[in-house]
């Protein structure tokens, strides 16, 4: 397979190459080379060699990565921009490429969209950087995962590979941020080395992806399992005259049952791709049937642990070539198939954004309401993050004089300082203590009986 991305981003585009668009502007690969060589320059002339990387604008993000990338920096992408998720970041990087001013006290490079620049060449290759990732880790604290170019450039060659015959001078658009692995990938890199161009926007209403599938006549969309599943209602459930040529989802399966409402609406099933921040993707699927199984991307290779059934892999994908444990449960069902059958940490995924209960109990812990904290994925009525908490002398006093509500709400707060508002626990519980067995353990069958709506009808 070829050097698809390193080959793009060693030659640049041609000055032809649409690279974005939104309804009032595209940009050119004219355009998008003086971008990136105005940043280039400031950057090689920079003394900070690890640079954080946030911006909504696509395109825009796109002039940073590659201006970092080309003049040998670290490029950091945080989970988020949350103040907590920055201040806990902040040793590991010494200056900011954004279009907002991010953290004091660090070298500022803007992203500007705005900015009149001379006509300038693709800069040349100084050397080549490198992505650092930060996503959930099973202990609590962000996990620091670093990305050569070798590796991106070998999963976006694997992905042009496995699906560009269904790709007929596509152009992109997505729900997901190009800030995590997924959209950046499957949004920013991969649409560069193929010269798909891609919208610069985030598309967040159905009306949106509506005008868009109705002014292009081949269309990919990335989304996610949240998103797709609330669409087909969006849609009203009817079938779209206009439809993406391709639908990609990642984050976490998609339900048959979802699969099947845009199957009706799109004439076409989901591409679901499996994978993680540390793995790239693993495997991907159609769900013909509701057993479906994950079929492995090529090179990729994959054994079940004989102890707790724990997928071993091992890909081009990751800095080497020993066996990585994940902590996702499979079944193999043939050569390179397998199915999931659920995690074994405590990493889960709310609105498809991974986060770790470890984590957000200990922040919870951090709170002088607060004496110990657990977290629970509930199924029923609907899955969402419930919080079971016992409160502190100062706490219970709170909750008597101010009532359940206006607690839950400044929990909330505390939380917000680290983790997005979507993962935040949607129902709340404040037993005397928290329930334990005979032995001091706690069952995760009495812990759910908390949330019993018979018999707990508050939120």
């Amino acid at each position: 397979m070829t050097q698809l991305l390193k080959s793009w981003l060693s030659q640049g585009p041609s000055a032809q190459q649409l690279i974005s668009f939104n309804h009032h502007n595209i940009v050119t690969g004219s355009v998008f080379s003086s971008q990136v060589a105005h940043l280039h320059q400031q950057l090689v002339s920079s003394i900070e060699k690890r640079w954080l990387l946030s911006c909504e604008s696509s395109d825009m993000f796109a002039v940073g990565l590659c201006a970092g990338l080309l003049a040998g920096k670290q490029i950091i992408l945080p989970a988020n921009t949350q103040a907590g998720t920055l201040s806990e970041l902040t040793h590991e990087f010494e200056g900011v490429i954004s279009d907002l001013p991010l953290c004091e006290g660090k070298a500022f490079l803007r992203l500007d969209k705005e900015l009149n620049l001379p006509t300038s060449a693709w800069p040349q290759l100084v050397q080549w950087g490198e992505l650092v990732l930060f996503t959930s880790g099973s202990s609590g604290k962000p996990k620091k995962i670093a990305k050569s170019l070798s590796q991106l450039d070998a999963e976006v060659s694997v992905l042009e590979h496995t699906f560009a015959e269904h790709l007929p001078h596509c152009s992109v658009i997505s729900t997901v941020s190009h800030q995590h692995i997924y959209g950046l990938l499957f949004k920013i890199l991969w649409p560069l080395a193929a010269s798909r161009p891609f919208l610069s926007d985030l598309v967040e209403y159905p009306e949106t992806l509506s005008y868009y599938a109705n002014l292009f006549p081949n269309l990919c969309l990335i989304s996610s399992p949240a998103q797709l599943s609330r669409l087909p209602d969006a849609l009203d459930n009817e079938r779209q005259l206009r439809a993406p040529s391709l639908v990609f989802s990642s984050g976490g399966p998609l339900s048959f049952d979802a699969a099947m409402a845009i199957k009706h609406c799109y004439g076409q099933l989901p591409t679901e791709v499996f994978g993680s921040t540390e793995t790239g993707g693993v495997g991907y699927r159609q769900q013909h049937s509701p057993l479906e199984p994950w079929q492995t991307f090529a090179k990729i290779e994959i054994k079940q642990d004989t102890d707790d059934g724990a997928l071993q892999l091992r890909s081009p994908y990751l800095e080497d070539e020993n066996w990585l444990r994940c902590e996702d449960k499979i079944s193999i069902v043939a050569d390179g198939q397998f199915t999931l059958e659920g995690r074994l940490d405590r990493i889960i995924k709310v609105e498809e954004k991974r986060l770790s209960l470890v984590q957000m109990e200990s922040l919870l812990e951090s709170h002088p309401y607060v004496t110990k904290a657990v977290l629970l994925m509930l199924e029923q009525p609907r899955t969402q993050l419930g919080a079971a908490i016992e409160l502190s002398p100062q706490g219970l006093e709170q909750l008597a004089l101010n009532g359940k509500l206006a607690l839950n709400n400044q929990f909330k707060q505390h939380l917000l300082s680290q983790f997005e508002r979507v993962t935040l626990p949607r129902r709340w519980r404040y037993p005397e203590q928290l329930p334990l067995d005979q032995q001091g353990k706690r069952v995760h069958s009495t812990m759910l009986a908390l949330f019993d709506i018979d018999k707990f009808k508050s939120k």
